[in-house]
């Protein structure tokens, strides 16, 4: 393998420096920089879990038992952990200890745990109990869920939360099969990542079982006020009682996009598709979790505008879930695939206009990205270097916007029936398995590129993948509404025309696109103007609301200061709320007002979003 690697890389990327070779991950051959795990001696390959969710002291107390394969008849065994307390480990059911050590603190991979174990060691229990301020959970009052009368409680796992929460071999290289026993207040309901009920119990009790192999980042648990709504006969939606009606119907062609994505690649693995929309903390746009995608309700704006999120995470059941990067540093293989495919579910269910608008969007936030990173920046390159950083500095438009425009450069080249073929056999060769970058490249030679060499010249695998910046050869999208949108702004001559705007610039992403647009020389004045035409300060729409706030504190448009500071105390999802605080930190007096709303702000934010900010202001 390592010969036919290097062949490969001196006649197709002459200009690059030797590569890792990097084998089968179905075993464990990988290295992972963010996991202590040992799989090549040692890995797990089925969880059976017992959990008691307690609200009063916001911790989750259990037993994790692991059936393991002994690859190389190893003597122990590693896990890892972060913030737990370890009670207990035992060996194939039997009631003597086991002897474990913890390692020493990391401060972003935590400790690792390892165990002694036999040749003939097939099971690993543990007795162990989360920490209150675990960095996974977020444990939220009464007050601050939509319906005002319950407690309520989710997990993020990814990208390295996992190990906040389950003691576990946390590589997404790893994957395993899940049974889970949890025990929650009566009156709340509990759902995972995997087969769901969809009433409550009578007593709190619930089980779940996840047949398909998964990695411990897509390991999920949810227990609140929750009820479930059917779309139809395999999707549904599952939200507090006073969220479940407006969620349905901002979701209802949930069942379309499911169709369409097995029109173009194939069938869908995961039996249910099911939404869960979570209370405004939740700190991404969604999470992906196997037959439970995460939502923030920031996406329910009231006429269907931002479900390309819910594509967006349907897709991450083949690009992702399906087939998984093999460590962090290939993420943009889960974002970059999840974004093509979202892109496509939305030309079949939407159009092709919608797709083009969405498509400028984000190639509009690519070159923004790159603009504050630096076009020379090793973060601007597709394969990422994380060690020794918390793989969430990754989260960036590259892995997304990057990924996303070198894929579509490579359907360009080959065209799209031929990439699409390329695609669907990429998804079904690796099925339930997690794949490197340096994998892909050769999968690409092998499948795509020797069958027409044409193709290299064309798109420059290497210059995108391994070097920074867009390479000169992208696909530069365009729109005619946006064309539409630049002859307006043009014809104003330096000063806003205002009136009627709102008749011609109805659709959410022409109004983002609009504000993207404006030029820097607008007036206060101008941007009362437009306010007053299309509503933007008072507007319930998130994303236009985080590009508007962002646009007027650059332009110090005060009106919309009052909406800023409720915004920031109400939403918690990370992509909405930092450019708004990166703003702010830009002045002195910025900043000291960005401190003020942040304290009452902080405790509505999950951990992911909160140590961002708390870097941002230095309030570590």
């Amino acid at each position: 393998m390592k010969k036919l690697f290097l062949f490969f890389c001196i006649v197709f990327f002459a200009c690059q420096p030797k590569k890792k070779d990097i084998t089968n991950v179905e075993i464990g051959e990988r290295t992972d920089p963010h996991s202590f795990s040992e799989p090549d001696k040692a890995i797990v390959k089925h969880l059976d879990l017992e959990l008691r969710v307690d609200f009063s002291s916001h911790t989750i107390s259990g037993k994790a038992t692991w059936d393991i394969q002994n690859v190389s008849e190893a003597d122990s065994i590693v896990f890892d952990t972060h913030q737990l307390k370890i009670d207990k480990v035992t060996l194939n059911g039997l009631a003597e200890a086991a002897g474990y050590t913890l390692g020493r603190e990391n401060k972003i991979l935590g400790k690792a745990l390892t165990i002694k174990i036999t040749p003939d060691t097939k099971k690993v229990s543990i007795w162990y109990k989360t920490a209150a301020d675990a960095a996974a959970l977020q444990w939220l009052t009464a007050s601050q869920t939509a319906g005002k009368k319950h407690p309520y409680l989710f997990t993020q796992s990814q990208a390295i939360l996992a190990r906040t929460w389950v003691p576990c071999q946390d590589s997404p290289g790893i994957r395993f099969t899940y049974r889970a026993h949890v025990s929650v207040p009566k009156e709340l309901m509990a759902v995972m990542s995997a087969v769901n009920p969809q009433m409550r119990s009578k007593d709190g009790t619930y089980t779940f079982e996840q047949k398909k192999p998964i990695p411990s980042y897509l390991m999920s648990l949810a227990v609140g006020d929750i009820d479930f709504k059917e779309i139809d006969a395999r999707t549904g939606i599952y939200a507090e009682p006073s969220v479940l009606q407006k969620a349905a119907w901002e979701f209802a062609d949930m069942g379309k996009m499911v169709a369409a994505a097995e029109k173009i690649y194939g069938p869908y693995q995961w039996g249910r598709y099911d939404v869960l929309v979570l209370p405004p903390s939740f700190p991404f746009g969604g999470m992906e979790n196997p037959m439970l995608t995460f939502a923030t309700p920031t996406v329910l704006a009231g006429d269907r505008s931002l479900v390309n999120l819910i594509a967006h995470e349907l897709a991450h059941s083949w690009s992702g879930n399906l087939v998984t990067n093999a460590t962090w540093n290939d993420f943009w293989l889960n974002e970059g695939f999840t974004t093509y495919f979202e892109r496509r579910i939305i030309e079949e269910v939407y159009g092709r206009e919608e797709a083009e608008m969405q498509e400028v969007i984000g190639f509009n936030l690519l070159k923004a990205t790159v603009a504050e990173l630096g076009d020379k920046n090793d973060d601007t390159k597709l394969k990422g270097s994380f060690e020794n950083r918390n793989p969430d500095d990754g989260v960036t438009d590259i892995a997304y916007e990057k990924g996303y425009s070198f894929l579509r450069l490579m359907e360009e080249a080959a065209g799209r029936n031929v990439f699409d073929a390329f695609v669907s056999e990429y998804f079904k060769g690796h099925q339930f398995k997690s794949i490197g970058t340096e994998d892909f490249v050769l999968y690409l030679q092998k499948n795509l590129i020797a069958r027409d060499v044409k193709i290299s010249d064309k798109v420059l695998v290497s210059k995108w993948i391994y070097e920074p910046g867009i390479p000169s050869n992208v696909i530069i999208p365009s729109s005619v509404k946006f064309r539409a949108i630049d002859s307006i702004i043009k014809s104003w001559d330096g000063s806003v025309k205002a009136g009627r705007l709102a008749t011609k610039i109805k659709s959410t992403n022409e109004r983002l696109y609009l504000i993207s647009a404006l030029p820097d020389s607008l007036s206060t004045h101008d941007l009362s103007l437009l306010d007053k035409d299309l509503g933007f300060t008072r507007s319930e729409n998130t994303e236009i609301q985080c590009a508007w706030y962002t646009l007027a504190l650059r332009s110090n448009y005060e009106k919309a200061y009052p909406e800023i500071e409720k915004y920031l105390i109400n939403v918690g999802r990370r992509k909405l709320v930092l450019p708004l605080y990166k703003e702010m930190v830009k002045t002195e007096k910025g900043k000291k007002w960005a401190r003020e709303v942040y304290l009452r702000a902080r405790p509505n934010y999950h951990s992911v979003t909160f140590n961002t900010i708390d870097e941002l202001l230095d309030d570590r």
